[in-house]
């Protein structure tokens, strides 16, 4: 072996424990964001789901009586005049 290669290989075996830690940290930070993207779009389909459920649901119609206002405003237009 060269002298350069043996000294690549010396480095490398003094640093192994070093980078042994950086790839593991890496794939724990992969698994993470996978985790966490995953997670996002969990929540994005359950709300969509919902909302669509939601939306075909149908709304109770309520009805308005405007009668009494009516009567006020024609009581109004009786003391006016």
């Amino acid at each position: 072996m060269s002298q350069t290669k043996v000294d690549n290989y010396k480095e490398e075996k003094a640093n192994r424990r070093r980078l042994r830690r950086k790839h593991r940290l890496y794939n724990l930070m992969r698994k993470c964001l996978v985790v966490f993207v995953g997670v996002i779009l969990l929540g994005w389909i359950t709300y969509s789901a919902y909302h669509t459920y939601e939306a075909k649901q149908s709304r109770p119609e309520v009805e308005i009586d405007y009668s009494a206002l009516q009567n006020f405003q024609s009581n109004l237009d009786k003391v006016e005049e």
